[in-house]
């Protein structure tokens, strides 16, 4: 668990990271560089849940290799899907990573959202929910691993 007590912010007790697959933590369906050792930096602190609706097929692989749990989505609605993770997890205690459309929804209702503006680009929904926009997944989970970014970032 990652707690933190930002001044303007509040308090936050941050114990799980659901992260989306395509944009975000993989480009083309690829594991972008960086991100096995930024979930590593994260051992014993959070808990990475990887979200996808594995539109590549690529996500049980990639889950298996960095060692996350998975939660595929099959639903007609994938940012509702996303969204019922989040509460499912708890809100008060996710952090979010996304980039996509359908990902601004898991993002407003996260204790703190983080778009990642990487190759694929982000939405403009997903980028307005977000309480944080970096321009790598390096960056991001960096934010997490060393969370004094973090409250550099959020305080007031």
């Amino acid at each position: 668990m990652i707690g933190l007590d930002i001044h303007g912010y509040g308090a936050l007790s941050l114990e799980h990271l659901v992260l989306d697959l395509n944009g975000t933590i993989a480009a083309g369906g690829e594991l972008i560089e960086g991100v096995a050792e930024g979930i590593r930096a994260l051992e014993g602190r959070m808990r990475p849940v990887l979200v996808t609706a594995d539109t590549r097929g690529t996500a049980r692989e990639i889950a298996d290799r960095i060692g996350v749990e998975l939660h595929v989505i099959n639903g007609e609605w994938e940012a509702g899907d996303k969204l019922a993770l989040i509460q499912e997890l708890g809100p008060d205690h996710v952090a979010a990573i996304g980039n996509g459309s359908n990902d601004a929804l898991m993002m407003s209702s996260a204790a703190v959202g983080v778009c990642v503006i990487g190759p694929e680009g982000a939405s403009r929904a997903t980028l307005e929910a977000a309480d944080v926009v970096v321009t790598s997944i390096r960056d991001a989970l960096a934010l997490f691993a060393e969370p004094e970014r973090l409250v550099a970032t959020l305080r007031t």
